[in-house]
Order: structure tokens, then sequence, then C-alpha cells
């Protein structure tokens, strides 16, 4: 058996596909889910495949259940993973002042306060042996923030700031922690979010009518690319000599994230609300959008 890994999340998604890909590489694969239904489903996958994958469940967001899984984790690996990979996540996708106290900590809980809590759990046994490996995965989001996913960008925007801080913290041990950066891709999560927007305002009409219209474009899975390539590029975190501070998936985020820093607000802004359907688009808009994949109000 391989070195051991934790996959968080790993029941749909990034989450999923990582979990299946290092199991087929030889690593000692420990797969967490939410439910212990996810988790059945999960195991009986894996066993379909004929994968050796430890599943386990874990609400991310309770203190006590992650020290408890971590310990027994501990005991089958010899003290402690080799590596966490970092991808359970929430979406919130709806206008800052849509999005009740509830949701809101709710996204801070399981984007970001989850991460940094399993990271406590695993370090010092990493710092012990002198090498380890933390992988978070966050979101294009963090970098480039949208109409109508305010919350979303400040909790992964939050794990964003972390992951540098911890990467700095912790090289001198031998660890080294990597961000991996998605954009929009076929997935739960996607389909979550579509459900989320589809529900009208509380609190203003022409939110619903953006809406509808998001949602709509969401659900259009077939246009967006799978996690496949997500997953390669964890799995390539995990395995290279010196990784990278940062990996962006794909080219969205590249170009995104470049526009986002070049483009004064005046302009960005209204790029971005036309995206969102708070005003009408240009036809430049219209083409510049498909062509970067992204869903159009």
């Amino acid at each position: 058996m391989g070195r051991s890994v934790v996959v968080t999340g790993a029941t749909s998604g990034i989450g999923l596909e990582t979990a299946v890909r290092l199991c087929r590489a030889g690593y000692e694969v420990f797969a967490t889910a939410r439910s212990q239904e996810k988790s059945d489903k999960l195991s009986a996958r894996a066993e379909e495949q004929g994968l050796r994958m430890r599943c386990l469940v874990l609400d991310v967001t309770d203190a006590a259940a992650c020290g408890e899984v971590f310990d027994e984790i501990a005991s089958r690996t010899g003290g402690g993973p080799w590596a966490v990979v970092n991808n359970a996540g929430v979406t919130v996708p709806r206008a800052v002042e849509d999005v009740d106290e509830v949701q809101a900590r709710l996204a801070m809980e399981v984007n970001v306060h989850a991460p940094a809590r399993i990271s406590r759990l695993v370090l010092p046994a990493m710092r012990r042996r002198g090498e380890g490996r933390i992988v978070n995965v966050s979101s294009t989001a963090a970098r480039v923030v949208l109409p109508f996913a305010g919350w979303y960008s400040a909790s992964k925007a939050g794990l964003h700031a972390l992951t540098h801080a911890l990467r700095m913290e912790t090289r001198a041990f031998g660890v080294h922690v990597s961000l991996v950066e998605p954009s929009f891709h076929a997935s739960a999560l996607l389909e979550h979010a579509a459900q989320e927007i589809g529900r009208p305002s509380a609190v203003c009409d022409e939110y619903s009518a953006c809406y509808r219209a998001l949602a709509a474009s969401l659900r259009e899975s077939k246009r967006y690319p799978g996690p496949g390539n997500a997953a390669r590029i964890v799995r390539q975190a995990l395995e290279a000599e010196r990784p990278r501070a940062c990996y962006r998936v794909g080219a969205v985020p590249r170009i995104g994230t470049t526009l986002d820093t070049v483009l004064p607000y005046a302009v960005g802004d209204q790029v971005k609300r036309a995206f969102a359907g708070l005003r009408a688009p240009t036809a430049l808009e219209r083409r510049f959008t498909r062509l970067m994949g992204l869903p159009q109000a």
C-alpha cells in the first residue's frame, strides 16, 4: 500500500474523481462523506470498480467528529496521513442581503474553518515525520467576485489567505501546502447552486428574475467541463517535488483573474452586472461569456 491520503467531500465532483484516481495510482485513500448513506454508496461504487478505498463518515463542521475520525486514521497510518486534500465545500449563490446568518456561517464553517481544523489535526504528525502535503481546493471565486456569489467568494478568499499563511509557516518542517483553483465545472455542487439560486428572493423581485435566468443557465451542465482536469492537478500538487503555491485549473481562472486585476472597477462592475442579469449585456459581452463557458443570466 502506498502513501496515505485523506480526501474530504469525496462523494462527487473533484473529491470523487481525486479519490478514484489516487486509489488507482496505489495510494491508501481515506475518502470521507457527510452521511452514512453517502459513505455506503461511495464504498459500493469503489468495490464495483475494484478499488480499495477506505470510506469514512465525517461532518467537517463537527469538531468532535473530526477529532475522532482523524484519531482513527492515525491509528491506521502509524500516526497520521501523509497528505490531506481539503475538498469539502458548500455554495451560497444569492445576493448578500438574501443570505441569512445561519447560511453565511455554514459557508464559513465548511469552506474556511473545517480545512483549518483538519490541518491542525494532521500537522503535528507531519512535523514529526518531517514531511507531508496539504492541498486545499479553493475556487476562482476567491479572486474574481461576481454578483450573487459574495458569501461564497468571501469564504473562498478566507481559505485562500489561510492557505498562503499556512504554506509559509510549515515549509521549514518539510510540509508542502498548495491551493487548487478550479472554475465552473459539472458537479453536484453546481446542481445544488442551481437549485438554491432558483428559489425566489426574499428581498427583491428584480433579484428573483436574475436568479431564475442564472439557475436555468447553471442547469446546462453539458456546457461545463467535468472534474477530471482538477483531479489531475490535485494529484500533480501531491506528487511534485516542488509543488506550486497555487494551481489554476484551465483558462477561465487565468483569464478571469488577469482581467479582474487590470480592469478598473467601473468597467469590471458593468461586465459582471451584465453577466448576472442586473443590466442588459452587449453583443460583445454575450460573446465573451460564451467563449469563457460562463453561465449567463
